[in-house]
């Protein structure tokens, strides 16, 4: 499957997954060797989503190598984003509801689940808000970001990312399924967050020991 076709099946993801509605969120790869990056075109609904229409982006001028379709108005966001995280192949963004809850009153999702700690390493941090201007984005993104693949935008809702499409949606998903767990936790107690050393246990084995390993 190309890169073109795995962006474009992930866009899909979103609304499959119930991480968006309508035709907000949106999944970026990249081709960092043939200065690539394909993004969810603006404005367009998940279900008339076809590989033809996610936008191409010269990754080195952020401009289009086609002009039959508008790229995401989030597009300087992921570009800054991968120009500063070289190791990443994919982001993710969603307003997914319990996940942006958090992002709304500002705070992280503090690690209580042995959950949190395989995939974030760690409490889900949350940005101040900024304003939708430049990088500012990005810059928040980056100054609040942890050992984990995913921030939460203060007031406004989830980035997450991975080195392919498939592991970016995996990333927001897990996002928005622990965001929901800790709400739940909260309303009927106050959990208690795992301590730096088990929280270290847990990633450990997470990216150590389990799974199947490389094929």
């Amino acid at each position: 499957m190309s890169l073109r076709d795995e962006v474009c099946r992930a866009n899909r993801m979103l609304t499959e997954l119930g991480l968006v509605v309508m035709h907000s969120g949106n999944v970026s790869g990249i081709d960092r060797d043939a200065d690539v990056v394909f993004i969810k075109p603006s404005g367009v609904d998940y279900d008339a989503l076809t590989p033809e229409a996610i936008v191409p982006i010269r990754f080195s001028t952020g401009e289009p190598l086609e002009l039959a379709w508008k790229p995401s108005v989030d597009l300087v966001h992921h570009l800054e984003l991968y120009r500063r995280m070289p190791e990443v192949g994919a982001i993710v963004h969603t307003h997914s509801n319990y996940a942006t809850a958090f992002a709304a009153c500002e705070r992280p999702i503090p690690p209580v689940l042995t959950a949190i700690a395989d995939e974030f390493g760690g409490a889900i941090p949350c940005t101040p808000y900024v304003a939708n201007e430049g990088t500012q984005i990005a810059e928040a993104i980056l100054g609040a970001r942890g050992v984990g693949p995913a921030v939460l935008l203060g007031r406004h809702g989830v980035f997450a990312w991975g080195p392919t499409p498939r592991a970016a949606i995996k990333a927001a998903a897990m996002v928005e399924d622990v965001a929901k767990t800790v709400w739940l936790a909260l309303q009927i107690g106050s959990p208690t967050p795992l301590t730096e050393p088990e929280i270290a246990g847990w990633w450990d084995r997470y990216h150590s020991r389990y799974g199947q390993g490389e094929c």
